[in-house]
C-alpha cells in the first residue's frame, strides 16, 4: 500500500523496505483543455545536491541532453513530448546505493519547454504527480499528488529524495517557480550557456 503525502511531508523510502536499492521516480500529468496555439512539453530533470544545496559539476544535473549520471546512479528514461496517455509521463530510475556519498540530495523538477513562448504555464496543467516505485516488483512506495493551482509559475519542484543517517527520504516540495528551467538551474548552480 504506497503513502500518498501532502505537500511538506516527509517519509522514509528505505527504512520499511531493507536492502532497496533500485528504484523508479515516475512523474506525470495532464493537460487542461485550454487552446494556447501550441502543444505542451513538461520536461522532468533531476538535480544531484551536496550539502550546500547546489550540483558539484554540471553532469549533476539529469535531464533529457544528459541522460545518465557519469556514476551510472540516476538515469533519465527520456523525453515524451506530449504526455499523452495514463500513468507515468516521464520516468527517472535510480539505484540507490550507486549514489555518490557526497551528494545529500536528489531534486525532481518539472518545466514547460518555450512556455514563454507558447503562453503556457502550470496553471494550464491538471493532475500533477510524482511517485516510487520498486523497480524490482513495481510496488508502489509513494505517491504525492500536487493539488496546488500553480498560475503564473513555468517550473516547479515536485519533491526531493535526501539521506538522513544513512536513510533515504522523500519530501514532499510541491513548489512552483517563475522563469522556467533557467531559474532552476541558477538555484541549483547550473551553469547554463
Amino acid at each position: 500500500m504506497p503513502v500518498n503525502l501532502q505537500k511538506g511531508q516527509k517519509v522514509s523510502l528505505t527504512k520499511g523496505n531493507p536492502g532497496l536499492s533500485r528504484v523508479v521516480v515516475g512523474l506525470g500529468w495532464d493537460v487542461n483543455q485550454f487552446d494556447t496555439g501550441g502543444a505542451f512539453d513538461l520536461d522532468t530533470a533531476a538535480f544531484l545536491l551536496t550539502d550546500s544545496g547546489k550540483v558539484s559539476r554540471s553532469e549533476d544535473f539529469v535531464f533529457f541532453g544528459n541522460l545518465t549520471h557519469p556514476s551510472g546512479a540516476v538515469q533519465h528514461m527520456g523525453d515524451n513530448l506530449t504526455g499523452a496517455g495514463e500513468g507515468d509521463d516521464e520516468q527517472i530510475k535510480l539505484n540507490l546505493q550507486q549514489i555518490p556519498d557526497h551528494i545529500t540530495k536528489i531534486a525532481f523538477t518539472v518545466t514547460i519547454y518555450e512556455a514563454d513562448i507558447r503562453h503556457q504555464n502550470f496553471g494550464q496543467v491538471n493532475n500533477a504527480f510524482i511517485r516510487i516505485y520498486n523497480d524490482e516488483n513495481g510496488e508502489e512506495l509513494l505517491r504525492y499528488d500536487l493539488g496546488e493551482d500553480f498560475s503564473i509559475e513555468t517550473a516547479a519542484v515536485f519533491g526531493e529524495l535526501y539521506k538522513n543517517n544513512g536513510e533515504w527520504k522523500f519530501n514532499a516540495i510541491g513548489s512552483g517557480y517563475q522563469g522556467g528551467l533557467a531559474a532552476l538551474c541558477a538555484n541549483y548552480g547550473v551553469d547554463v550557456e
